[in-house]
């Protein structure tokens, strides 16, 4: 099996499985998305300048021990978003969004995230 950082004809090979899921209700509502990587497209609620939020993924692929890895990816004002991983459990993970820009912000930005399996032994 290639490893996930073989370069091959200028692919890189990663997760199989993705899919898309869209935020209902406000940016800290939760979804599910049962995939090794995907674009979760956020409400398009407004996010004060220098606040954060902070919402749940379900997703039956990721273990405790996976590392997550989750960055603004389309959509909305480049260079205004922190978007981070975090709280990674079985079944779950969190992901934080902060706005770093100096005004208030009602976008519906794009998450981009990719689950790469780990292992504690």
């Amino acid at each position: 099996m290639s490893s996930l950082f073989d370069v091959t004809a200028g692919s890189l090979i990663g997760p199989t499985t993705g899919g898309t899921v869209t935020q209902a209700t406000n940016k800290s509502t939760g979804v599910t998305l049962n995939t090794e990587s995907g674009q979760i497209t956020m409400n398009d609620a407004a996010l004060a300048a220098a606040a954060e939020v902070s919402f749940t993924v379900t997703n039956s692929k990721v273990a405790a021990t996976d590392v997550v890895v989750a960055v603004h990816g389309s959509a909305g004002t480049a260079g205004s978003y922190l978007v981070n991983a975090n709280a990674i459990a079985a079944g779950s993970f969190a992901v934080t969004v902060s706005n770093v820009s100096s005004g208030s912000l009602g976008e519906a930005i794009v998450i981009n995230f990719v689950a790469l399996k780990g292992a504690s032994s």
